[in-house]
């Protein structure tokens, strides 16, 4: 976007909000990332891979769906997912309603893997966010955060199943 300079830069009360969700954006995902990588020898992109699996229906999505719920290229799962399917955490076939498609399914080791995983994550997101928050700052920080998605697609990101569908 280029600009004739009539746009002011951001100062004050703006320049502050920004610089505050800047700053949790670049250091929160290499502190989730070596948290996984110690306790459970996953990355956070993996592990977001493997969740959203063990959490789809009957374990599987296609991966064009996982790529956006990862916001991650064709390419980049692809790679993923020949490491995970290297460590025998999920598996791909051709759909069989689509062959122009691939599912990603996740394995019983691959689902061993996100339990391994779980409990030291949620500790860290609980230390690091939900636990710095009152309820209603949490319940605002879903909102805002859904507000921006908004902005950034159309469409929705991955959103965990409802207690009822379960």
């Amino acid at each position: 976007m280029t600009t004739n300079g009539a746009i002011p830069p951001l100062t004050g009360e703006e320049l502050e909000t920004w610089s505050a969700v800047a700053t949790v954006l670049e250091w929160l995902p290499a502190v989730l990332d070596a948290q996984l990588q110690r306790d459970a020898q996953v990355t956070h992109f993996e592990y977001g891979v493997l969740f959203a699996l063990a959490h789809a229906e009957e374990g599987r999505l296609r991966m064009s769906v996982l790529s956006s719920y990862a916001n991650s290229t064709l390419s980049r799962l692809s790679r993923a997912a020949t490491r995970l399917e290297g460590k025998g955490w999920m598996r791909r076939t051709p759909d069989p309603s689509d062959g122009r498609f691939t599912l990603a399914h996740i394995t019983d080791s691959g689902r061993a893997k996100v339990d391994e995983a779980a409990p030291g994550h949620a500790e860290l997101v609980r230390d690091l966010v939900l636990d710095r928050l009152t309820a209603a700052q949490r319940r605002q920080l879903q909102e805002i955060s859904r507000r921006i998605a908004g902005g950034l697609r159309d469409e929705g990101g991955w959103r965990p199943p409802s207690p009822d569908a379960a």
